[in-house]
């Protein structure tokens, strides 16, 4: 069964990453530098790289050191550094990601693994930087995420409500007194996480704990900032330049925040993409269902180059999931 990671554990190679201006990015990595393949994996909004713990458990019990793993906390999130407010944005993300990969991973094939805004920082890059899909960058997965119409299904249609508006000016206006009241309403956090990024099956409470902490770690600032980003957020056309290389599209189909809907419709640009509809899933589909998503996220990589074979690989993951 799958166990609770130890700091030891999470702790992997630590570097230190310089983004185009300057803010430092914190970098974990595991595996042989000199491996095959590298996966880069791209957390969500208010998450940090903890929130891939357990899917990192799942896939390094199946690949060892066969497959490098490079996982990073977006500017203002995690250990990495805090940043003027208007550099928050997916756009500045998407450059942030070459950064890490210019740096971390500068030869070699890499598969891109986003969840939730993660995958969105995936598509700005592609639109950013053409030339590298079908070079570098060999295979993506869009985990619980959307090319576009955020506002237009799920809770984020609350995006263009007066009170989420007015959430962001309060935070603009008076930010170190909203991240005070944001301390008060921790004993809320948990059970908030539990009602909209879990599914209908029954959690484990790890995984609660540990999206609640992830959360209740994030300046509100951070919160706040990236939302008009996210209003905004188009991403639709740069998906005709992933069409040549193999891709994997995952969602929850109990997911409130990007509802299945929107993986079906990345999905129906993508004709040679592979939709995993997980049932009773919710947003944290990568915490509570980390198996599942290890045994699509292995054939992903399988399928984008990977020497091994596909099929032990998922073999080994479902049999210690079980």
């Amino acid at each position: 069964m799958l166990s609770t990671p130890s700091a030891r554990d999470h702790s992997g190679r630590r570097i230190t990453v310089l983004a185009d201006d300057g803010v430092p990015l914190a970098v974990q990595e595991f595996g042989r530098v000199d491996a095959p393949i590298t996966a880069v994996f791209v957390h969500g909004h208010c998450l940090r790289t903890e929130s891939w713990s357990f899917l990192r458990e799942y896939l390094s019990y199946s690949w060892g050191a066969d497959v490098r793993m490079v996982f990073y906390d977006h500017r203002g999130h995690g250990d990495s550094g805090h940043a003027p407010v208007d550099t928050y944005t997916i756009d500045q993300l998407g450059r942030d990601l070459d950064a890490v990969i210019r740096t971390v991973v500068p030869e070699g094939p890499v598969v891109l693994i986003g969840h939730s805004m993660g995958g969105m920082t995936a598509l700005a890059y592609a639109r950013q930087y053409p030339d590298s899909i079908g070079s570098r960058i060999v295979g993506m997965a869009l985990i619980a995420s959307a090319a576009n119409g955020l506002t237009e299904a799920g809770l984020g249609r609350l995006l263009h409500s007066p009170m989420v508006s007015a959430f962001r000016k309060a935070v603009r206006r008076a930010p170190r007194v909203m991240q005070g009241s944001k301390q008060l309403s921790r004993m809320l956090c948990a059970g908030l996480v539990r009602v909209i990024g879990c599914g209908s099956r029954r959690v484990d409470s790890r995984v609660v704990a540990l999206a609640a902490a992830m959360v209740n770690d994030t300046s509100v600032v951070t919160m706040s900032s990236f939302l008009e980003s996210l209003i905004g957020f188009d991403e639709s056309e740069s998906l005709s330049s992933l069409v040549g290389i193999p891709s994997l599209v995952l969602c929850g189909d109990a997911d409130v925040m990007t509802p299945f809907e929107h993986s079906a419709a990345i999905a129906s640009r993508l004709p040679a993409s592979e939709l995993v509809r997980v049932s009773g899933a919710g947003h944290s589909v990568i915490l509570e269902r980390a198996a599942e998503v290890a045994h699509a996220v292995a054939a992903l990589v399988a399928r984008a180059g990977h020497g091994g074979s596909a099929t032990s690989a998922n073999k080994g993951i479902l049999a210690d999931a079980g």
